[in-house]
C-alpha cells in the first residue's frame, strides 16, 4: 500500500488478512476479525482514507485474552529467567532502532504529527525498551528481618498476569512503550488495544515483538472502537488495565474495573499551568511556552495551556507570543521545516472549532488565531486569548489543540492560587531567574511533573503521572514495574516447634 505522497504504508505484508487490510494479532498469528468486520484509517493531512483495519468483536477480544492467559499460565514468558526476558527485550530495542524510520512515518500517516517531533520520539522508544530490559534483571523483593524468632522472611515480586494496554492517538508508540515494556520486563502477558485513529503503527511494533522472539500469545493486538475497549476492560481474565486517554474515559474504566477488583494505571487529561514571572528571561519563556503548548499542535496531555504571566511583563509577553504564534509554518508533517501539523482527525478539528465558538460566546479577547486555516488538512491557527477569566471554559477544560489561555497575576501567592485552581495536576512550568522562588514554588504547585525554565522534557528514568483528575499511578522510572507486579510475603520456619498462631496479636 502506497500513499499519494510516495511514502510506503504497510498493509498485508505486516498483517496478512485477506479482504480486511490490517489484521488482529492473536496468539502469534495475524488474522481477520470475526465476520471480516473492518474500519477505515485516515490521513489528516490529505483528508483521505488509505487503508482498512480489522474491527475486533467481543469474541475476538475473548480469543486474544484467552491466548494471553494461556501464555501466562504455562510460563512461556514469566517462566523464563529474567536475564532471558531482558535479552529478548534488548533484541526488540535493536529492531525498533533498525525500523525507526518506518515506525516514524507510519505514525505520521495516522495522526499528522511532525517528523521533527516523531523521529526523536521513536528513537527514545528504543532507549525506553533497553531501560526496562535492564530493570527486568534487577527488580525484585527484599530480605526482611523476621518479626518472630526462628523464621527467615522475605518478599517476592511476581507478575500480575494478563495486562490490557489501551493507548491514545497522539503518541501511539511512545505511550504504548510506557506500558508494554515494564509489563513484559515483569513477566506479564499483554493485550493491546490502540486508538482507532492510530492502529497500524501498533501492529508494526507487535510484528517486531514476534521477530524479536517474544513467544506467541505474550503480545496480542485487538484493533477496534470503544466497544472493543469495553470488552477488554470487562474481561474477567484481565488482571490490570493501563490506560492513557481522556479523563472521562479513564474514570469509566476505573469504575468498571473496580467491580471486579482489577488494577488500573490511568494517565489522563491536563490543563497545565506555566508561571511566567517578571524576572524571567522573556524570550526564553516565550519559546518554552510555545514548545509546551503549540508542539504536537497542542495535542498533548501535558500541554501548558494555562499561561500565567506577572503584571509587569503581561502585555509584552502576550504580544510576543501572539506574533510568534501567527508566524508558525503550517504544512506537510513530513517536511522538516514544518512547524505546525494538522489535528489528528475530523472529530478533533470539530472539537477545537467548537471551543473557538465558546470563546466567542464568552467574549474573550483573541490576539491571534481562533479559526481553521484555509488549506488542505485539519489545520487550525495557533491561538492566543488574553485576560482569560479563571472561570472561563477555555481556562478550565482540556481542549487538546494549540490554544493558549493567558491570565495575569500580581503576587507569588496569587500565581500559586491560580496554578492550583484546577481539577487536574499533570504538569507545570515555572519561569524565573530567582532560584529561591523556584524551589519554593516547585513544592507548592500541585503537579506530577514540574519544570523550571524549560517545559515538555521527559525521560524513562523519572516517573510520569498526575494529581487529581490527571490520573492514578505513575508510568516510567524504576517504580513503574511495581504497577505490574504483586508482592508476596514469605515466612520460612527454620526450626520452631510446630504450633498454631491465632490472632493478629501473636505477631
Amino acid at each position: 500500500m502506497t500513499g499519494s505522497r510516495g511514502q510506503p504504508r504497510l498493509g498485508l505484508g505486516i498483517a496478512e488478512a485477506p479482504d480486511s487490510g490490517f489484521a488482529l494479532l492473536i496468539d502469534g498469528q495475524f488474522r481477520a476479525a470475526s465476520g471480516d468486520a473492518a474500519f477505515a484509517v485516515h490521513d489528516p493531512f490529505l483528508e483521505q482514507d488509505w487503508g482498512r483495519v480489522a474491527l475486533a468483536s467481543a469474541a475476538d477480544v475473548d480469543a486474544a485474552v484467552s491466548a494471553a492467559h494461556r501464555a501466562f499460565a504455562d510460563g512461556r514468558w514469566s517462566g523464563l529467567l529474567a536475564g532471558e526476558r531482558a535479552r529478548i527485550l534488548l533484541r526488540l530495542a535493536d529492531l525498533i532502532q533498525r525500523d525507526a524510520d518506518l515506525l516514524t512515518r507510519q505514525q505520521i500517516f495516522e495522526n499528522g504529527k511532525l517528523i521533527s517531533e516523531m523521529a526523536p520520539g521513536t528513537a527514545a522508544l528504543a532507549g525506553d525498551c533497553r531501560f526496562f530490559a535492564g530493570l527486568a534483571e534487577t527488580h525484585g523483593g527484599m530480605s526482611v528481618p523476621p518479626a518472630r524468632a526462628g523464621f527467615t522472611t522475605f518478599t517476592l515480586k511476581e507478575p500480575v498476569g494478563v495486562v490490557s494496554a489501551i493507548t491514545p492517538w497522539n503518541t501511539p508508540l511512545g505511550l504504548l512503550g510506557w506500558k508494554l515494556f515494564p509489563a513484559l520486563a515483569a513477566g506479564n502477558t499483554v493485550v493491546i488495544k490502540p486508538s482507532e485513529v492510530t492502529p497500524t503503527s501498533t501492529l508494526m511494533l507487535a510484528q517486531l515483538c514476534n521477530e524479536a522472539g517474544i513467544p506467541p500469545g505474550v503480545v496480542n493486538v485487538v484493533t477496534g472502537d470503544g466497544a472493543t475497549g469495553a470488552a477488554l476492560v470487562d474481561h474477567p481474565l484481565v488482571a490490570k488495565i493501563a490506560f492513557t486517554g481522556s479523563t472521562a474515559t479513564g474514570q469509566a474504566i476505573a469504575s468498571r474495573a473496580a467491580l471486579r477488583s482489577a488494577r488500573v494505571t490511568l494517565e489522563l487529561g491536563g490543563k497545565s499551568p506555566q508561571l511566567v514571572f517578571a524576572d524571567a528571561d522573556l524570550d526564553r519563556a516565550v519559546s518554552g511556552v510555545m514548545a509546551g503548548l503549540f508542539a504536537a499542535t497542542g495535542q498533548s496531555c501535558m500541554a501548558g495551556s494555562r499561561v500565567l504571566v506577572q503584571d509587569a511583563v503581561f502585555d509584552r509577553f502576550c504580544e510576543q507570543l501572539a506574533t510568534r504564534g501567527s508566524r508558525m509554518i503550517a504544512g506537510d508533517p513530513m517536511d522538516p521545516c514544518t512547524q505546525l501539523g494538522p489535528l489528528a482527525s475530523r472529530a478533533q478539528l470539530d472539537k477545537v472549532l467548537g471551543y473557538f465558538a465558546i470563546a466567542q460566546q464568552e467574549g474573550l479577547t483573541c490576539l491571534t488565531g481562533g479559526h481553521r486555516l484555509d488549506r488542505q488538512g485539519y489545520f487550525v491557527a495557533p491561538t492566543v486569548y488574553r485576560d482569560v477569566p479563571p472561570a472561563s471554559r477555555i481556562a478550565r477544560e482540556e481542549i487538546f489543540g494549540p490554544v493558549a489561555a493567558v491570565m495575569r497575576f500580581g503576587s507569588e501567592e496569587e500565581a500559586v492560587a491560580l496554578a492550583n485552581d484546577t481539577l487536574f495536576g499533570l504538569a507545570a512550568g515555572i519561569w524565573t531567574q530567582d532560584v529561591a522562588r523556584a524551589h519554593r514554588l516547585l513544592h507548592r504547585v500541585r503537579a506530577g511533573t514540574v519544570w523550571v525554565n524549560n517545559y515538555r522534557i521527559i525521560g524513562h528514568t523519572l516517573p510520569f503521572g498526575g494529581y487529581g483528575q490527571s490520573g492514578t499511578g505513575r508510568e516510567m522510572g524504576a517504580q513503574a514495574l511495581d504497577a505490574y507486579t504483586e508482592t508476596k510475603s514469605v515466612w520460612i520456619d527454620t526450626g520452631n516447634d510446630l504450633h498454631f498462631v491465632t490472632g493478629e496479636g501473636e505477631s
